[in-house]
């Protein structure tokens, strides 16, 4: 989680940090672009698997890693002989060469001539093949290989200052991980760091350790052999598509506390790897696993990585969405660190951590967005997941109470959109903001049945899938079968609520929209169940009563001209 948070030839291009034009406006490099958008030198060939090797020192705070990267073109191949390989400073590639087998046995570096090549902060490699040598051929599978090796970026303040994280468990041993959503997973390991290519048949990480430690990644354990110098080699797969930033190494004196959910796909595994000395507490804590995997089913259609297990991970940071091994660091206590983050107490009846970050296997990595400027689709259907979580336990009014409750922590600072193909995240209003959003439109719609499938339809129409922001509003448009162009535009791409102006005389209502974009035209429910219909130009109706309030479950606010 993030609070609210990634030709041959190499390209190691220096980063400016963005300069201020103003409170608001930056001017972006063109590294920015590279980083954040499917360049030319990226968009014709598609990522298959990552199989990663690292073996980290904890004394020294250095790796040594080596990535086998398989892909193949695609539609955008027009004899493009250019690729982009990312990988941040200070780590360095020491060795990179092609290969048309996943053994490296055919190996063969004079196809590949380093095209370009600059210091920088973030190393973009462009590779060039020589097409004498090599004639890519459609749907055939090709292979890189790059061993790298380093200091690398060590977090200061993780999630949300990403890098490497060496810490120690109580008892003085090594607990080590990464966090790197929005910083790029080519902050440890070289990839196409680049949200809208996951890698189709998932990949592999192979952890070198102590003996006396364990290792964890996403899905499921492949094997654990003994080494000579008291090392261990461990290896984890995902079997299914993943972010580049979920991939992580957990390094730590882990206890494995084992359990199994009957949901919609059947048996499903459950683990949880905490510290050892912590498995009561942790216990006690997930025991909230169960009811939420119900509950989220319920309304999202079934979990989306059967074939890789459902793992919560303690780390040593607050917590991260890692696909099927979830970071944890929430201190086995309700609420988030011990508080509500809504003015209601019922964030006080779950876990935040362990409810939110589970939330995001259907919203950021079952539906990942392209492009991190649309990321209110992973937060603000993730944060409205903590909702409903309430709502099935212990009522409607107490779910909504708790999403209106967290309307306190609007900053209406910038929009929830960022800037696209720059790697800018938008506003951290994606969550609180957000969720009030998707609240409003559920009450808008006013057919729960109908919203709670609609979210179960977005679950199986884009399974496993890269989208854009604008899909999902055109989906959901869709769906609803309600023209939501000027309410996306209103909530997201503006910082302004809507106000909703009233006179009450003479038996009647008279109302408007201020503070709105031209057309925005979405319907409110009084606190009296009637429905009216607010443009920007004056109405009226007769409304025989003195007292005037709007449904609190719609995001407007009031203003009364009386």
């Amino acid at each position: 989680m993030k609070k609210v948070l990634l030709l041959i030839a190499f390209i190691l291009f220096e980063i400016t940090f963005c300069q201020l034009l103003d409170k608001n406006e930056k001017i972006f490099t063109k590294a920015d672009t590279l980083r954040g958008s499917n360049t030319k030198y990226r968009n014709w060939w598609d990522v298959l698997k990552y199989d990663i090797t690292v073996e980290p020192n904890f004394e020294n705070k250095t790796i040594l890693g080596e990535v086998q990267i398989s892909f193949k073109i695609n539609e955008n191949y027009i004899g493009n002989n250019i690729m982009q390989i990312d990988l941040q400073e200070p780590l360095q590639f020491d060795d990179i060469h092609f290969s048309f087998s996943d053994r490296g046995t055919s190996k063969n570096d004079s196809i590949l001539t380093i095209s370009e090549r600059k210091n920088s902060n973030q190393n973009y490699i462009l590779f060039a093949f020589d097409k004498s040598k090599i004639n890519f051929i459609k749907d055939k599978i090709y292979y890189i290989n790059i061993k790298y090796s380093g200091k690398p970026r060590e977090a200061v303040n993780a999630p949300w200052d990403g890098g490497w994280i060496f810490k120690k468990d109580f008892y003085g041993k090594p607990f080590v991980s990464v966090a790197c959503q929005g910083l790029g997973a080519s902050v440890w390991y070289p990839c196409k760091d680049y949200q809208g290519d996951e890698p189709e048949f998932g990949a592999s990480l192979t952890m070198i350790i102590s003996d006396y430690l364990q290792g964890i990644s996403n899905g499921k354990k492949v094997y654990e052999k003994k080494l000579q110098n008291n090392k261990k080699e461990v290896k984890w797969e995902v079997k299914n598509p993943i972010n580049n930033y979920n991939i992580v190494p957990y390094i730590g004196d882990y206890v494995e506390i084992k359990d199994t959910f009957i949901g919609e796909k059947g048996k499903l595994n459950l683990s949880y790897y905490v510290l050892n000395g912590n498995e009561e507490k942790a216990k006690q804590t997930f025991n909230q696993t169960k009811p939420m995997l119900t509950i989220f089913e319920k309304w999202f259609g079934p979990y989306p990585f059967y074939e890789d297990g459902f793992k919560v991970v303690e780390a040593s940071h607050l917590g991260m969405e890692h696909q099927s091994a979830i970071a944890y660091g929430n201190g086995f206590t309700n609420g988030y660190l011990g508080q509500s983050l809504s003015n209601a107490k019922w964030g006080e009846k779950f876990d935040f951590i362990l409810i939110h970050e589970s939330g995001h296997e259907w919203f950021g990595n079952n539906i990942t967005t392209q492009d991190i400027a649309d990321m209110w689709v992973h937060e603000a259907f993730t944060s409205y997941s903590e909702a409903l979580y309430v709502e099935e336990l212990y009522g409607k009014d107490a779910g909504s109470e708790y999403v209106i409750g967290t309307r306190k922590n609007f900053q209406n600072d910038k929009p929830i959109i960022g800037k696209y193909f720059v790697n800018e995240e938008g506003s951290g209003d994606m969550y609180f903001k957000g969720a009030n959003m998707i609240h409003t439109l559920r009450h808008w719609v006013n057919n729960d049945e109908k919203f709670k499938n609609i979210l179960r339809k977005m679950n199986a129409n884009y399974y496993h899938q890269t989208i854009t922001g604008k899909q999902m509003e055109d989906f959901l448009s869709k769906e609803t079968g309600i023209d939501l162009s000027a309410f996306f535009n209103q909530y997201l791409r503006t910082i302004e609520i809507p106000v909703l102006e009233y006179k009450l005389e003479n038996n009647t209502l008279k109302f408007r929209y201020q503070n709105t974009v031209s057309d925005f035209e979405m319907p409110v429910k009084l606190s009296n169940n009637t429905w009216i219909y607010p443009t920007k130009k004056w109405k009226c109706i007769e409304y025989r009563s003195t007292f005037f309030t709007i449904d609190e479950n719609f995001l407007i606010k009031i203003s009364s001209l009386n």
